[in-house]
């Protein structure tokens, strides 16, 4: 099967639909807002004359009546031109709406928009052809109520400090909604009442994927549904069929999720999970601390486990052993949010002290070893809060209004496991900062510590360190590029035998697949650079990537990961995203490892493609107390 066959095949059924919708711009020039500039006295010619003569050159080599001239006029958009979007001077959020303060809200009109041909900052435009007409017809727009359950004012009610940006920032982080625009209507403004206008645009909620190899009958299909009859139900199902080699030919998934019931930003969230090597049914009710002004946050369930581990690796391994591990466990937390006192009327203070209790009930009925024990576990923990945030485009989206938290985040906690063979005590501690600068670009960093004492000594413990940098947006006319800088450690200290940390993918080396590499301590180092062209691929924009990862892995509990050469990983490859679908990015990557283990046999090149990011902000929400990650 060739590579074109296999990563055409992956195509999500989302993204079928729109090659359709948006062949329309094949044909036509989109109607835009011409964007405005500041300064026309500002712009560098010497990088718009460079942007000119390749869009110039491409454009004449599409004319041509050769093979590379009909491709490039096949899938080629010269005339995409960005919108224009307003309110990103990366100022705090904070301040556009503060003069509103304490108002009385007279009247809220919601407006919400389909996916194709709409826009939030050009409320006039509609759909220009038949392509985008046909996309909307398909598709169940977001109800008003479920947009009106989201904001956090209501009708004859004040104007809490923070409500309305806080709403627009929620409305914009729901899964299947595109952007969100909240506008206070300066008109009807009066010292003591206002109109606010709501308006969004959805996704196109229907996506999903696909697979097949001809050559052994393999194939994999999912499905998903962001928003089911515009109700914001989520519902997901995969099924995989003509698995060799396994004990069952067949695996299946399914996943169904209600994220705000009423107006008590309370999700639902029910599992059922059934592959030859894991096994879940799981159900969920939680609440979050999703804005600065929550009270209460906490959540219930339930799950049953039941998977496949692998045991610890020795060098002279050449096929990996497993064990079973199979548990119930039943899960409860509450949390309460305080405030500090403000004597400032329109201000409100961003800074909120946080206490959280746990319950946490784990039986096993299979475990490998006495590591894992049946056992109770109570936990509490203090936090302190400060979330912000910013606006910014061209970080994991190409050119929707993206949020950018900053803040403090630092917590506490403390637990007792009581066990059938063992009790014993857990601290933990952690600290995380990031900032954000027109000039400067974005730093995050978090230290976190944590473990269980038994008799004195300390086991299961894991040191944590991370840091994330992206660097200002640069722009040659249509053409934008952004650095990313990623590092992370994870330091087992005493880790059971079973615990064991890889390198592959996420974990360190992106497109790296081992099974036998495992050990206890891990040191990656990522760098990414991102190339937004002015290019459309069927509707899909184009970035290029280039990537280079470093990771270090120690075996043993009591050695360093440095004292062997690091894993590497080099790679190029080009991402396509469409905002309006919700399978929106396909990223294809040919990467390079020139060190491989010595046991296995791996190809130092390969292909991939993936549907997701590679970085991801890490917000100052407090969440659940909780044994500290190692994976």
């Amino acid at each position: 099967m060739s590579i074109s066959h296999l990563f055409f095949c992956r195509l999500p059924v989302a993204c079928l639909v729109g090659l359709l919708l948006l062949l329309g711009e094949v044909c036509q020039a989109q109607q835009v807002i011409p964007p405005v500039t500041q300064d026309s006295t500002l712009t560098d010619t010497t990088r718009q004359k460079f942007d000119d003569r390749v869009m110039e050159n491409l454009r004449q080599m599409s004319e041509r009546k050769t093979i590379m001239g009909k491709l490039l006029k096949a899938i080629l958009v010269f005339d995409r031109v960005d919108e224009e979007v307003y309110g990103l001077d990366a100022e705090l959020i904070e301040k556009e709406y503060e003069k509103h303060t304490y108002k009385i809200v007279r009247r809220i009109d919601i407006m919400s928009l389909k996916p194709f041909g709409y826009s939030v900052n050009d409320t006039s435009r509609v759909p220009a052809n038949f392509f985008e007409k046909l996309g909307n017809s398909l598709h169940v727009k977001t109800g008003r109520g479920q947009i009106r359950n989201k904001l956090l004012f209501e009708k004859k009610a004040p104007l809490e400090p923070l409500a309305l940006i806080e709403s627009e920032r929620l409305l914009r982080q729901t899964s299947y909604i595109l952007d969100a625009r909240i506008i206070v209507n300066e008109e009807t403004t009066t010292e003591d009442s206002v109109d606010v206008f709501v308006v969004t645009k959805d996704i196109f909620s229907l996506g999903g994927s696909g697979s097949y190899t001809p050559s052994s009958g393999r194939g994999r299909v999912s499905l998903r549904e962001l928003n089911f009859l515009g109700q914001g139900h989520q519902v997901e199902a995969s099924y995989r069929f003509n698995l060799n080699n396994r004990p069952r030919p067949w695996e299946a998934a399914g996943y169904y999720s209600i994220e705000n019931i009423g107006r008590t930003y309370i999700a639902a969230d029910v599992a059922y999970v059934d592959k030859n090597y894991f096994k879940e049914k799981s159900a969920h009710l939680r609440r979050d601390f999703f804005s600065t002004n929550t009270k209460y946050a906490g959540a219930v369930g339930v799950s049953w486990i039941d998977q496949r581990i692998m045991l610890p690796p020795t060098s002279e391994d050449t096929i990996p052993t497993y064990a079973n591990l199979v548990y119930n466990q039943q899960d409860a937390w509450l949390g309460r949010s305080f405030r500090f006192k403000s004597y400032n009327l329109g201000y409100e203070p961003r800074s909120r002290l946080i206490l959280g209790l746990r319950y946490t009930r784990t039986d096993y009925s299979v475990r490998p070893s006495n590591s894992f024990q049946d056992n109770t576990l109570i936990m509490g923990s203090l936090g302190y809060s400060i979330r912000k945030y910013y606006k910014d485009r061209y970080l994991f989206g190409f050119g929707r209004t993206e949020d950018v938290p900053v803040g403090t985040l630092l917590s506490f906690t403390t637990g007792y496991e009581k066990g059938d063979l063992r009790e014993r005590k857990y601290f933990a501690a952690s600290i995380s900062l990031a900032k954000y600068e027109t000039e400067f670009g974005y730093l995050y960093g978090k230290a976190s510590y944590g473990s269980f004492m038994r008799e004195g000594k300390w086991e299961q413990g894991v040191l944590q360190l991370e840091s994330l940098y992206f660097t200002k947006l640069a722009e040659w006319g249509n053409w934008k590029l952004r650095h990313f800088f990623w590092g992370r450690s994870t330091w087992g200290i005493n880790r059971n035998p079973e615990e064991l940390l890889s390198i592959n993918d996420e974990s360190g080396l992106r497109g790296f697949r081992s099974t036998l590499l495992r050990g206890s301590r891990r040191v990656s180092l990522n760098y990414e650079a991102n190339l937004y062209t002015p290019f459309s691929l069927f509707g899909f924009k184009l970035a290029t990537v280039a990537f280079a990862d470093l990771a270090w892995l120690s075996a043993g509990n009591k050695s360093s990961p440095f004292k062997g050469v690091p894993y590497q990983g080099y790679g190029i490859g080009f991402r396509f995203r469409n905002e309006y679908l919700s399978f929106s990015t396909i990223q294809l990557t040919l990467s390079y490892y020139p060190q491989l283990p010595v046991n296995e046999q791996i190809n130092a090149f390969r292909i991939f493609n993936t549907s997701r990011p590679y970085y991801d902000f890490h917000d100052f929400q407090f969440t659940r107390p909780g044994v500290a990650d190692f994976y």
